[in-house]
């Protein structure tokens, strides 16, 4: 019996005398050395005795230089019993078998087949390089693990979907788009509906429906598909005895098109549609608005807000540190927090304003803590005063009182404080000399222990140049 009927792995050629004849030395160094990445003739002492390299990066490794070196002194210590076994097999049974290489850039790994090249003990192993083949099993492991860490997300977003679909205490229905028929209800709509899970999966929607508003829902489920926005539609249950506000979205799933329908009890729809009405009159008024939690994280905020903060979208100030906007680092909001926690109220409470940029203007506060769904929250307006404050500044007066000066404490740094200061004296200074010096400027330059020439340019910095050219001439 042939190699071809034994069930081996591996068939032979049956005529090799005959088919391929006897090859010259060159003809099969050529083919040797094209059948590996890497192919060593070594002697019946275990040394390479020449080389050919087909894989440029194992050139690169040094492989080429090993002639003359023991075969098994190239690999790690853990590979060298599996050199020795491949020698002692090469003319039984050999096999191929993985070594490790040491180079310079690390190990290399290697998969050999050692086969016996003639009576004198040579030996030719034919070796491929399995960093590729390593590098493909990485990247399908990683695709691997990959993919189960997107299962793994896929189920627990299932797991919290189906979990807020079950507790929502809002009558929900999956209706398909294609048959009108309902597909799955949370325990809200089957009460609402008074009937049991067994009875609404399947059931046509219509049939939920009084008779009277069976083709409105439908024409209802019909403008949804064709549009965006559709407003909802007073409807009556099948028993006649709860009316509801029917609502519904589109959304797509797999291969098919279904129905989010909600169903609100009218009561409950008053109430929704009042919270609408109030968020239409905080986003109009005037005075900025924003609702934080009780750590000061912005939760919503109505546009005066925005515009106070020179932010273009809601999206950049929800869920922003309060303190990012608003307050003196360190003082205003700590001290708001605290009166707030106190007495639950604070009016007429001064602090700064600060936009993306740059802009710093003084507000008015007000603010309340009140608490949403069990946990406590700050609704809080700002108005804006810096205006109304210069407005009533009267002419002529100075600048800036110590009051004023004080109050900039944590709006500005010490430099400017200090320079703003040093500005508020000098005049003063120099108003007292001119009025001492009935306006006389030279006079008040000498009292003043400066030049004419100095005073003059003091007086044109602070504004009070009126007349002086006059008085030097």
């Amino acid at each position: 019996m042939d190699a071809r009927s034994t069930g081996s792995d591996s068939i032979p050629f049956t005529a090799p005398a005959e088919t391929i004849g006897v090859l010259d030395a060159a003809v099969a160094a050529r083919l040797l050395g094209a059948t590996g990445d890497v192919t060593f003739v070594i002697d019946a002492g275990g040394v390479i005795r020449d080389v050919a390299i087909a894989n440029p990066d194992l050139a690169l490794d040094g492989l080429g230089e090993w002639i003359g070196r023991s075969w098994a002194e190239t690999v790690t210590i853990e590979s060298k019993p599996k050199i020795a076994e491949m020698l002692r097999d090469a003319g039984a049974a050999p096999r191929w078998r993985q070594v490790n290489h040491a180079v310079a850039r690390g190990e290399v790994a290697v998969r050999y087949l050692a086969m016996d090249a003639g009576e004198d003990g040579r030996v030719i192993a034919i070796g491929r390089d399995l960093r590729a083949t390593a590098a493909l099993q990485q990247r399908l492991l990683g695709a691997q693990q990959s993919m189960e860490r997107d299962y793994i997300r896929l189920r627990q977003a299932e797991s919290r979907y189906r979990q807020l679909f079950e507790l929502s205490s809002e009558a929900v229905l999956i209706v398909d788009a294609a048959t009108r028929r309902i597909t799955d209800a949370n325990p809200a709509a089957r009460t609402l509906v008074g009937g049991r899970k067994d009875n609404l999966a399947g059931q046509a929607f219509s049939a939920i429906l009084h008779s009277e508003d069976r083709d409105a829902g439908v024409a209802l489920l019909g403008a949804v598909a064709a549009t965006e926005k559709v407003p909802p539609l007073g409807v009556r249950m099948a028993d006649g005895r709860q009316a509801c506000a029917l609502s519904a979205t589109l959304f797509r799933e797999g291969r098919g098109a279904f129905f989010l329908v909600r169903l609100t009890p009218l009561t409950a729809a008053s109430d929704a549609s009042a919270d609408r009405a109030l968020e239409a009159i905080l986003e109009r008024i005037p005075d900025a608005f924003v609702l934080t939690d009780e750590a000061l994280t912005i939760l919503a905020q109505n546009s005066a807000f925005l515009d106070l903060t020179q932010v273009a979208r809601a999206e950049q100030v929800t869920g922003q540190p309060l303190g990012r906007f608003v307050g003196r680092p360190g003082i205003d909001l700590t001290l708001l927090v605290q009166q707030l926690r106190e007495h639950g109220a604070v009016r007429n409470f001064t602090t700064i304003v600060r936009g993306d940029y740059g802009l710093q203007d003084e507000v008015e506060l007000a603010a309340v803590a009140t608490e949403e769904n069990g946990r406590p929250c700050y609704g809080i307006t700002l108005r804006n005063v810096g205006p109304l404050r210069a407005a009533r500044q009267p002419v002529g007066e100075a600048p800036r009182s110590v009051e004023q000066l004080t109050e900039l404490v944590g709006r500005v740094s010490l430099r400017e404080i200090v320079r703003e200061s040093t500005d508020l004296i000098e005049r003063l200074c120099i108003e007292a000399a001119l009025s001492y010096t009935s306006d006389n400027r030279a006079s008040a330059a000498e009292i003043l222990g400066l030049s004419r020439q100095s005073l003059y340019s003091k007086l044109h910095r602070h504004g009070m140049a009126a007349g002086a050219l006059a008085d030097e001439a």
